[in-house]
């Protein structure tokens, strides 16, 4: 049997944590003291550093989540910190950096809204970098999920052209800085005209502003259409992103941004002929580790900006922190920073 090591760090029986005890609005976020989660057999323990926020764990303490959710439940589908108890066997050691997301946290079982979280070895991904944690918490969930939807969704190429629609979401600003870094050109959107210099930020090419209908505007930038497309915004567009695709160029549908997940009446010969539509929804597993150690790098060389938000310094900022995610009005990916 494998012998399992700690740091010791999790010595006391307690810690910190967000729970959420029955759905409600923002006075359901209560930071509170409760064990220390004992990591199961090929599970892992991390001393939690840093988490994003996201809109899936609104929904969660909404009540709305689409997942099977049991309350009590510390949320938090993503963090990043330092292993504090493995089994030898995971191949992973006790003050290593690591990442996980995902994979049933924060829903069928406790997440990162705490100070140690344990989780199955098979969605921590190692990592070495100099980075604060206030820049690498913001990273695992949105840019697995642009990895993910521009290899396995997309398969872009070198030398493409990508549109990516809902292009000032966090995704959408992650797709575009590795894209730019793949060598694709992207043509990204924003409803708003005042988002334009945040695409622009990242590296994007041509900001489009979104009014409901991009497709002429995407053909004047690219008159054969373009080789991929990124859905981020969802059904209610969708029929007008395909139209902005060239035959045999492909349409990734990711996100629904505007709430809405499917089409009424949905026939495929809405699709225009030889355009292919297909989805992306990932895993911790979609972001190998030697790929997400690249996406460091690159922001630590400053070839991908990582588009950060605001900084929340520890728990109690929890609720500003999903306050700010539900009203959209703050640019990059919310983080909160756990104090050591």
């Amino acid at each position: 049997m494998d012998k399992r090591t700690a740091t010791g760090g999790a010595a006391s029986a307690t810690m910190r944590a967000v729970v959420v005890t029955r759905p409600g609005g923002l006075d359901a976020l209560q930071v509170t003291t409760v064990p220390v989660p004992e990591p199961r057999p090929g599970w892992v323990r991390i001393r939690v550093k840093a988490f994003g926020v996201n809109e899936s764990e609104v929904t969660t303490r909404k009540g709305e989540s689409d997942a099977d959710v049991t309350y009590p439940r510390v949320p938090g589908i993503e963090g990043v910190g330092i292993v504090d108890q493995a089994e030898q066997k995971t191949g992973l050691r006790p003050g290593q950096q690591v990442a996980t997301m995902m994979g049933g946290m924060g829903r069928s079982f406790d997440g990162a809204y705490a100070q140690y979280v344990a989780v199955p070895a098979a969605q921590v991904i190692p990592f070495e970098t100099e980075l604060p944690w206030s820049v690498v918490g913001a990273l695992p969930e949105m840019f697995q999920t642009a990895y993910g939807s521009l290899t396995t969704g997309l398969g872009l190429l070198t030398g493409q052209t990508l549109l990516i629609r809902g292009g000032t979401s966090t995704v959408g600003l992650s797709a575009a800085a590795i894209a730019k870094e793949l060598g694709a050109t992207v043509i990204s959107t924003t409803r708003s005209p005042d988002r334009v210099s945040d695409l622009r930020a990242v590296g994007v090419d041509h900001p489009v502003v979104d009014d409901g209908a991009v497709a002429d505007q995407v053909r004047e930038l690219a008159p054969d259409g373009v080789d991929a497309a990124l859905e981020l915004v969802g059904g209610s567009v969708l029929a007008d992103t395909l139209r902005t695709v060239r035959r045999h160029g492909t349409v990734c549908f990711t996100g629904a941004l505007a709430g809405q997940w499917t089409i009424p009446d949905f026939s495929p010969f809405m699709i225009p002929n030889g355009v292919r539509l297909t989805a992306y929804g990932g895993a911790a597993t979609d972001l190998p580790a030697p790929v997400f150690q690249q996406q460091l790098q690159a922001i630590a060389d400053g070839r991908i900006t990582a588009p950060v938000g605001h900084v929340y310094r520890g728990l109690e900022q929890v609720g500003a922190a999903q306050a700010d995610v539900e009203a959209g009005t703050t640019p990059g990916k919310p983080v909160v920073l756990l104090d050591d």
